[in-house]
C-alpha cells in the first residue's frame, strides 16, 4: 500500500464511525435546501450533504483530487453526499456488512482488511445500488481491463480510473461512489481472466497487484456483503477531455502552429505501472516526491527530475509511451534491482 492511500485510509477511517453511518449527522448540510436541488435524487434516497467545513469533507476532496493526478487540477469537486438513510432495508444491509466483516476478520486471523474504494458509473445506475444494491457485475469499459468476473472497485489513491467509469448527467456533473470494502485475503488476478470466484476457502477478494494495489475485484457472491457504499462524490471536469483519458487540447490560436505529440498520463498511473518494474525502495522515494509536489515543496519540473533520477530515462520513456500503445509486458523490461 502507497503512503497516500495509508494516510486516506487512517484519516477517513477516524471519521466514519459504525452506528454513525446509519444516523443523522448534525454537521451534514440541509437536503431541504435551495442549492441542492439538482441532487434530489440523492437526497429523496437517503442521501445528505456534507458541509464544506465537515472534516470528512475536506479529507475526502483532497484524497479526490489527488488521485485525479494531473487532471485534479481541472476538475471540480462540487457535492459529497453521505449514506445516512434509516430506513429498515438499508439498515439491514448495514448490519450484514458489519457481520461478514466480523467473520472475515475470524477467519483471517482478526483483520477483515476493510479498505475505502471507488466506483463509477451513471447517476441512475448509483442511486440503483444505493437504494437497492448492486445488481450485476458490469462488462468493463472500452478503456478499462477485465480482472476477472465481478465487482471492480478502485483504490482510493486512483480516483481517475473510477472517473473513468462515470457518466456526465444532465446536470454535466459525474458522480462515483466512495465505499467501504471487505477485502480479506486478496488474489492476484491476471489480466482478462474469466475468473468469477475465489480460487480457493482461504482467499476472498481479487486484486490486479497485491504490492501496489488499484483494482479490487469482489465476486458477485460477495458484491452486496462485502460492499458497503458510504458517500457519493459529484464533481465537474471543466474539460470533457480530462475524464475521457485524452491531453486537453491546445488553444484555438496555437492550432495551426503546434500540436501535442506526447503521451499523457496521471502520476498515480505512471506509479501504479512503475510499481511492476521498481523494488519497493525506490517506489517509496517516487511516492515521497509526489508527497513534496503535492505539499508545494518542490515545484512540477523539478518532481519529473527526481522521478527521471529515480526511474531512469530509458524505462520512463517506454512506461510514458506505453500507454498510448498499451504495449508493455513485464518482459519488454527489465526490473530494475
Amino acid at each position: 500500500m502507497s503512503a497516500n492511500q495509508s494516510d486516506f485510509e487512517d484519516q477517513v477511517s477516524m471519521t466514519v464511525d459504525d452506528d454513525e453511518i446509519s444516523g443523522y449527522v448534525s454537521d451534514c448540510g440541509d437536503s431541504n435546501s435551495a442549492v441542492s436541488d439538482r441532487f434530489d435524487v440523492f437526497t429523496r434516497n437517503g442521501m445528505i450533504r456534507l458541509e464544506e467545513e465537515n472534516s470528512a469533507h475536506d479529507i475526502i476532496k483532497t484524497c479526490f483530487l489527488s488521485g485525479m493526478g494531473f487532471a485534479g487540477g481541472d476538475t471540480n469537486l462540487v457535492a459529497i453526499h453521505k449514506n445516512v438513510s434509516s430506513d429498515f432495508t438499508r439498515q439491514a444491509r448495514f448490519e450484514s456488512f458489519k457481520i461478514f466483516s466480523k467473520a472475515v476478520a475470524q477467519k483471517c486471523g482478526g483483520n477483515a482488511n476493510v479498505k475505502y474504494a471507488w466506483y463509477g458509473g451513471s447517476k441512475d445506475e448509483l442511486c440503483e445500488i444505493l437504494v437497492h444494491g448492486f445488481s450485476r457485475c458490469r462488462e468493463p469499459a472500452p478503456n478499462e481491463q477485465s480482472y476477472g468476473v465481478g465487482v471492480h472497485l478502485i483504490s482510493p489513491v486512483f480516483a481517475y480510473d473510477g472517473a473513468l467509469s462515470s457518466a456526465v448527467d444532465e446536470k454535466g456533473l459525474r458522480h462515483m461512489l466512495l465505499c467501504r470494502v471487505i477485502l480479506g485475503k486478496m488474489e492476484t488476478v491476471a489480466p482478462g481472466s474469466k475468473q468469477s470466484h475465489p480460487s480457493s476457502k482461504e482467499m476472498d477478494t481479487g486484486v490486479d497487484n497485491l504490492q501496489f494495489p488499484r483494482r479490487y475485484v469482489v465476486w458477485s457472491a460477495f458484491m452486496n456483503s462485502h460492499i458497503f457504499p458510504v458517500y457519493v462524490v459529484s464533481f465537474k471536469a471543466p474539460s470533457p477531455n480530462v475524464v475521457s483519458g485524452i491531453q486537453p487540447s491546445i488553444q484555438p490560436r496555437q492550432a495551426n502552429t503546434s500540436k501535442p505529440t506526447s503521451p499523457w498520463v496521471t502520476f498515480p498511473a505512471l506509479m501504479f505501472t512503475l510499481a511492476k518494474f521498481l523494488p519497493p525502495p525506490k517506489m517509496l522515494l517516487i511516492v515521497k516526491c509526489h508527497n513534496e509536489f503535492r505539499a508545494k515543496r518542490i515545484t512540477r519540473p523539478q518532481l519529473i527530475q527526481k522521478v527521471r533520477q529515480i526511474v531512469g530515462d530509458n524505462l520512463l520513456i517506454q512506461v510514458i509511451k506505453a500507454f498510448r500503445s498499451k504495449s508493455l509486458h513485464p518482459a519488454s523490461a527489465k526490473r530494475t534491482v
